[in-house]
Formats: structure tokens, C-alpha cells, sequence
């Protein structure tokens, strides 16, 4: 199965694909971590709606599903993402040297959010 565009019909199979977690022996390990996308999701909506930024947590996230999904989780989570929280999104994967490198991609037209990028420079 080929995998330019995530879409419904492959988000899945996608992530199955790439999910690499030797420590998961059960379905519900792999749930869970799927889970992540969805709490990032929810963190970087509280910060637009209320300014609260929770770095440590989103960053902690983010390292878990690097760690099971390696570069997979950028797609993933632009998939699961509204496109106004991409810029927040983009900011953390500046701070975890982790944009991807292809020539001309979405990632690479986004601006960053400035206020995320000083709050993790702090760190």
C-alpha cells in the first residue's frame, strides 16, 4: 500500500507500519500511544484558546511518539492537526531538529509561532 496522502482509509495502516515498540505486547500499548496525537492535540487547542502553554508536556508526548513512531509522527500528527495549530506544531519539531528535509513541503511554508519557540528556548 503506498502512503502519499494520510487519509482515512490508510491513517491506520500507516501507523501500524511504522509503529515500533518493542515493549508493546498488546493492542491497547499500541492505543495508547496512538493516544498521544490526541493529547497533544488537546494541549496546543488550550494553549490558542487560553495562552497556557505546557511545554514539558507536550515535548514529553512528543519524545514517546518519536521514540515508537521515528519520523512517521510528523505526518501522523499534521494528519490528526488542524492546520491553525500547525504553526505550534512546527515550533516544537524546530526546537527537536525534526523537520523534515524534502524540498518544498507544507512544513517548510509554515511559520512558526514565536512565543512557543522563546517558551522552549527557555527550557
Amino acid at each position: 500500500m503506498r502512503f502519499d496522502e494520510l487519509n482515512e482509509g490508510n491513517y491506520l495502516l500507516f501507523a501500524i507500519k511504522f509503529y515500533n515498540n518493542p515493549q508493546a505486547v498488546t493492542k491497547d500499548d499500541f492505543e495508547d500511544d496512538l493516544k498521544r496525537i490526541k493529547y497533544i492535540k488537546r494541549l496546543l487547542k488550550r494553549y490558542k484558546n487560553t495562552g497556557e502553554l505546557k511545554t514539558h508536556l507536550i515535548l514529553n508526548h512528543l519524545t514517546v511518539l518519536f521514540n515508537v513512531f521515528d519520523d512517521a509522527t510528523v505526518p501522523l500528527l499534521f494528519y490528526n492537526l488542524e492546520d491553525n495549530l500547525w504553526p505550534y506544531i512546527k515550533s516544537f519539531f524546530i526546537f527537536l531538529n525534526r523537520i523534515p528535509e524534502y524540498p518544498k513541503t507544507k512544513i517548510t511554508e509554515l511559520k512558526e509561532d514565536e512565543y512557543c519557540l522563546q517558551q522552549l528556548k527557555e527550557i
